[in-house]
C-alpha cells in the first residue's frame, strides 16, 4: 500500500458526533395528525423549508449549552450541517449560545448529503393522509418496511445510507479532517451513520426512534487501527438538565 493511501485512511478523525435538529413545526403537525387520525391534515410548502417550533428553538439552545460544557480540547473542530432550514436553525441557535459564553465556535459547512430523507410525491403527507389517498402505497410501505420502502420520486432509508456512506468516506479520507467532527442533521441521517459505521455485515437497522435534539456519538479507542465505536445513541440528558 502506498504512503498516499495510508495518509488518507481517516485516522485523524477520533470522534464523530451527530445531533438531530430540534423539534420542527412538521414534527408537531405530524403528531397532531396521527393522534387525531385526521386524513385531511396535510403539510404545506416544501420539506427543506420546515422551521423549528418554539420548543425546537429551546432544545437547540440546550444543545448549545451542552457544547459549551464540553472541555475546550474536546469541542468539534468542524461542524457540517444539513442544508434544510430546521437543521441550520438548530446550529445557529447552538452557535449563539456558544458565542455568548465567550467560547470559540466553528462556522458550519453545509452539505446536501446530510439532508433528510426525500419522500417524493408524499412530501409533508402524514400517515393518515397517505393511507386515505394512496392505500396501496401505504400497504406496500408496511410490507417492505421503512428501510427498503421508496416512495414514488423519493428515497428509501437504504438510499439515504448510500449518500451518507459517501460523505463519511470523504470525511475520513481527508488529510485535514480534525479529531472531532459534529454533524447537525436528521433522524434518517443518524440511523444511516450508525449503520455505516457498524461495518460490513451489519443487519438492516430496526426502526429505532431518534429524539429531537438528541446526541449520538462515536469514538475511536486508543490505537491507530481501531474503528469508530458507538458510545451513545439518542442521548437527551442535556434537555432536562437544570
Amino acid at each position: 500500500m502506498s504512503d498516499r493511501s495510508q495518509a488518507g485512511s481517516g485516522e485523524r478523525l477520533q470522534r464523530l458526533t451527530v445531533v438531530r435538529h430540534g423539534q420542527s413545526t412538521a414534527n408537531v403537525f405530524w403528531a397532531r395528525a396521527i393522534e387525531a387520525e385526521d386524513s385531511e391534515m396535510v403539510g404545506e410548502g416544501i420539506d427543506a423549508d420546515v422551521a423549528l417550533s418554539r420548543l425546537g428553538t429551546e432544545q437547540a439552545r440546550a444543545l448549545g449549552c451542552w457544547l459549551v460544557e464540553l472541555p475546550e480540547g474536546e469541542r468539534p473542530g468542524l461542524v457540517v450541517c444539513s442544508t434544510y432550514l430546521r437543521a441550520r436553525q438548530t446550529w445557529e441557535a447552538m452557535a449563539r449560545v456558544v458565542a455568548g459564553a465567550g467560547a470559540d465556535v466553528s462556522h458550519a459547512v453545509l452539505d446536501e448529503r446530510l439532508r433528510d430523507r426525500e419522500m417524493g410525491v408524499f412530501e409533508l403527507l402524514p400517515p393518515p393522509a397517505l393511507r386515505a389517498r394512496a392505500p396501496e402505497e401505504a400497504a406496500r410501505r408496511d410490507r417492505l418496511g421503512e428501510w427498503f420502502y421508496r416512495p414514488p420520486g423519493g428515497e428509501s432509508l437504504a438510499d439515504v445510507a448510500l449518500r451518507v456512506r459517501d460523505f463519511l468516506t470523504e470525511l475520513r479520507a481527508a488529510d485535514d479532517t480534525p479529531a472531532h467532527v459534529l454533524l447537525v442533521a436528521h433522524d434518517s441521517v443518524v440511523l444511516s451513520v450508525r449503520h455505516v459505521l457498524a461495518g460490513i455485515g451489519d443487519p438492516v437497522p430496526e426502526e429505532t426512534p431518534v429524539p429531537n435534539a438528541s446526541v449520538s456519538s462515536w469514538q475511536r479507542a486508543p490505537g491507530a487501527a481501531s474503528p469508530l465505536r458507538l458510545v451513545e445513541f439518542g442521548s437527551t440528558g442535556h434537555l432536562t438538565a437544570s
